[in-house]
């Protein structure tokens, strides 16, 4: 699996999306996706946006394949200047980790273009880099994946998370989510050895990602930080 995902990467590009006529490619992108998956009702505007892609601490990166905007995902990153999520919304007891001083990666909004994953390109294993990538940068405490149950075991497999909370209903969607959580410090070394792909990939241009330093709304940890991503 690692030589396709290193094929995919040699012809893909990592963007942080802050225009706004991007963002609202990755809004419509996110409709088409979770429409195709009934997860969401129609609305007229075809797109998928809500008030968490506009605070401070809000990421948005997106993968171009030919020109186009195949996959996105959000990030929300949590510190002691910023309790501002998504999922902190469903599940409040993630404030615990705050309250001891850590630092909390979010990471929702996971889509790819259906016409991809038709076409059996592994874009979910690089989209999937975008969130290690970023506790590496931000070094991060602990993540975030509120996902669907049919999604747990490849999370478990490949990233190290574990089953921290059971299904509750999540705003806007029609199915609901439960709450995996990664020590993601601790499960570095052993994500790394089983994928490398999901680590750094200096050799490939535009694999890596130049995440913005979010200076005065997130401080990362005090045990230091990684090398940047």
């Amino acid at each position: 699996m690692n030589e396709q995902v290193i094929e995919a990467l040699k012809h893909a590009r990592y963007t942080i999306m802050t225009d706004d006529k991007d963002l609202e490619e990755v809004y419509r992108l996110r409709y088409k996706c979770y429409r195709a998956e009934r997860s969401i009702a129609e609305n007229e505007r075809g797109v998928m946006a809500d008030a968490f892609d506009e605070t401070p601490n809000c990421v948005h990166v997106g993968v171009e394949m030919d020109g186009k905007i195949m996959a996105s995902v959000r990030l929300h990153l949590m510190s002691k200047l910023s309790l501002t999520s998504p999922t902190l919304e469903v599940f409040p007891e993630v404030l615990e980790h705050l309250k001891h001083k850590k630092t909390v990666l979010d990471t929702t909004r996971f889509v790819i273009d259906p016409a991809a994953r038709k076409q059996r390109v592994p874009l979910h294993f690089l989209v999937l880099r975008i969130p290690f990538l970023a506790t590496m940068f931000y070094n991060i405490d602990v993540a975030l994946a509120p996902v669907r149950a049919e999604h747990t075991a490849f999370y478990r497999r490949y990233l190290g998370y574990e089953l921290d909370m059971e299904p509750r209903s999540y705003p806007g969607l029609r199915k609901p989510i439960q709450l995996l959580t990664a020590k993601v410090r601790e499960r570095r070394d052993a994500v790394l050895t089983r994928t490398p792909v999901f680590g750094p990939v200096d050799d490939i241009p535009c694999s890596n990602i130049a995440f913005p330093d979010l200076l005065g709304v997130y401080i990362a940890s005090k045990d230091g930080r990684s090398e940047a991503a």
